[in-house]
């Protein structure tokens, strides 16, 4: 009797030892089989910087634009008892951060849903002219400038996203402190104050290097006293898209990061809302304070 108990346990034993084996295989399998990223994938290791300021009632712009509307349509909780929320949208393609699509200010040029994916995902060269641009509000960023950034980062390779870091951002959504006065209308339009890129620049840029796009912290990339636009006039003529009221440009290095730069796709548009963010890897430099 006591012979057979034995047994019986020790066949219990073996049992309870191959269960305990087969979960820690079946573990062990789920471990390996679990995607890991590669080493070399797109994005694994670094941060992502959101550069957009969010849409609403506060949103800056164009003096003689409308305002951000969102209208409720329902919200709350329906009759079968679960919770549903849905708004209509109404707002001018030029503000809050946008799209300058070329046919903005180049007639026949691309609209906002065909600029190509080439021009919107990219990597970035940020230019700080911000001591400068802090100083004087009309101040027009050079060929000296992006010639200084070149000089300690070598010559801007083509198909880069160029951005201008003005500082300019700290004053949104404050509309008088950011755009130079709080006027609206054709009023509003000869009172604004704030820094842009110099046509010599722009002219260069189309000349001499091959950008991707072209954005800034600012409220447009002619600078508030321009009469004739020519560095929208300049720029779009060559199918080269803006990106403006970009924010936290400050947390990118001069070279590095990836931009990635997804609008609204509006069918025949002049711009529309824009979705900018940039990813900057690990162990890029950090921007120079």
């Amino acid at each position: 009797m006591r012979q057979g108990q034995a047994v019986a346990n020790r066949a219990s034993a073996l049992r309870g030892a191959g269960a305990l084996a087969a979960c820690a295989g079946l573990a062990l399998l789920a471990a390996c089989s679990k995607p890991q990223p590669a080493d070399n994938a797109p994005f694994a290791n670094g941060e992502w910087v959101d550069l957009t300021h969010a849409l609403g009632p506060e949103t800056v712009f164009w003096p003689t634009d409308g305002d951000f509307v969102h209208e409720e349509n329902f919200h709350g909780h329906t009759d079968g008892g679960w919770f549903y929320s849905s708004y209509d949208l109404r707002l001018p393609e030029h503000g809050g951060t946008h799209l300058d699509a070329p046919e903005h200010f180049a007639e026949g040029r691309e609209t906002a849903d065909e600029v190509p994916l080439s021009r919107l995902i990219a990597p970035a060269a940020v230019v700080d002219v911000s001591e400068a641009a802090l100083a004087d509000r009309d101040y027009l960023f050079t060929v000296e400038d992006l010639a200084a950034w070149e000089a300690g980062n070598g010559q801007l390779p083509a198909g880069s996203i160029l951005l201008f870091r003005t500082g300019y951002d700290r004053y949104w959504p404050d509309r008088e402190s950011y755009m130079g006065t709080a006027l609206r209308g054709a009023e509003g339009v000869a009172a604004l104050h704030f820094p842009g890129l110099s046509p010599d620049l722009a002219q260069f840029l189309v000349d001499e290097r091959e950008v991707a796009a072209v954005g800034l912290d600012t409220p447009s990339l002619d600078y508030g006293q321009s009469a004739d636009f020519r560095v929208h006039r300049i720029l779009l003529a060559q199918n080269i898209p803006g990106f403006e009221n970009v924010a936290n440009l400050g947390a990118l290095p001069a070279w590095g990061a990836t931009v990635v730069a997804l609008p609204a796709k509006v069918r025949d548009g002049s711009g529309a809302p824009l979705r900018i963010v940039a990813f900057v890897p690990e162990g890029t430099p950090p921007p120079a304070r």
